[in-house]
């Protein structure tokens, strides 16, 4: 993997280039101090990933990563956020032109968990038109900043109370206000009506308000109507919901997350769904396309696999029922497609899908009932 780096040593210190060699002959790295320097070096060389400081002599930030766009559209784009701006998020400009962000000064640990990361996602997808194709896409989904940053501070060891992920959702009043609206559907609240985050916070927990967080985010705009993304969102819930119930309880939360994010490729422009085409076709399906885009945001790799084969779960590594099957039969369940029965006896479980049947009418029910 041939890395550039772009940007001065007070961002990039010059260990971070003897700390990549140290992994293997195959990690190549390249500094550019300029901006004019890494133009040049992306016209001339593959890149397979770009580091920007948050300062770039002769050429802004933005402006370079459009550069890189448009010359190598294959590469992962990765801006770092300086460390005055912590806890805030990146502008708009930056948000639609970097894959991830990283804080400044970059860490060599940091570096090494996203270059692995991105080494995981290109071994997954290996598929250099599903890369060109995403990279050349003018407007990506943006990454779910305020969902990222609840993540990380539930994950801090200081532990963190109710009053402050509220604080955190208050944040963003467009999120906080949509929160508040889901939390109060059929599928998430059935007692009194949540009138204020920090109710909504004790009351879902933690892993059903991150959802929640995350759902407003992924679908707050999208290339489809209105009515289009109330029901995909919809129907994201319902499957979120579905595939937390069919997994234990150490599992219950991740399956959650990639069942609500399994169809998000069907946001992005030019991409069909794989349900209704062939395998042999050359479009871009939605659940490569989806997947692809969830590793440029850094998700886990296990929402990553179960987004990718969605459809034919057992292309995936792990033998056994996971996330991956989860996501299949919750999604096939809820939109009344037939489920895979070869994988689920090759894994054991395919007892339990009459169980699982009842449990996807009672939320189809439910959403057909809602008073």
């Amino acid at each position: 993997m041939h890395i550039l780096l772009v940007g001065d040593e007070a961002a990039l210190p010059a260990e971070l280039a003897e700390f990549i060699h140290a992994w293997g002959e195959q990690w190549e790295v390249t500094r550019a101090a300029d901006g004019n320097a890494a133009v040049a070096e992306l016209a001339s060389s593959p890149i397979d990933a770009l580091i920007v400081a948050p300062h770039v002599v002769g050429l802004p930030p933005t402006m370079l990563l459009l550069q890189a766009r448009t010359l190598r559209p294959e590469a992962i784009r990765i801006a770092l956020v300086s460390e005055q701006h912590a806890g805030r998020p990146p502008s708009a400009r930056l948000i639609g032109l970097a894959h991830r962000f990283l804080p400044s000064p970059l860490a060599p640990e940091s570096l090494l968990e996203a270059l692995s990361s991105v080494e995981e996602l290109r071994e997954l997808l290996d598929s250099e038109h599903l890369r060109n194709s995403i990279g050349r896409i003018e407007k990506l989904p943006s990454p779910p900043t305020l969902y990222l940053r609840l993540t990380e501070a539930l994950e801090q060891d200081n532990a963190i109370d109710n009053g402050q992920i509220a604080d955190l959702v208050a944040a963003d009043p467009a999120i906080a206000a949509k929160v508040l609206q889901l939390s109060n559907s059929v599928f998430f609240n059935s007692g009194r009506t949540i009138t204020d985050l920090r109710t909504a916070v004790t009351r879902l927990g933690l892993g059903t308000l991150r959802d929640l967080v995350l759902a407003s985010e992924v679908f707050s705009s999208s290339i489809i109507s209105e009515q289009q993304r109330a029901h995909l969102q919809q129907r994201a819930m319902m499957s979120a919901r579905l595939a937390s119930r069919l997994l234990p309880a150490s599992s219950a939360e991740l399956g959650a997350t990639a069942a609500l994010l399994a169809d998000i490729g069907l946001l992005l422009p030019g991409v069909v769904d794989q349900r209704h085409v062939g395998s042999d076709s050359d479009a871009l399906g939605h659940a490569d396309a989806g997947a692809y885009l969830l590793g440029l945001w850094g998700l886990p790799m296990p929402i990553i696999e179960a987004v990718a084969f969605q459809l034919s779960p057992q292309r995936c590594n792990s033998r056994s029922f996971w996330v991956t099957g989860a996501v299949h039969v919750a999604n096939s369940l809820i939109r009344g497609e037939p489920v895979n029965t070869a994988y689920l006896q090759q894994t054991g479980s395919l007892d339990k899908l009459p169980q699982w049947q009842q449990q996807a009418d009672a939320l189809l029910g439910l959403a057909a009932n809602p008073a």
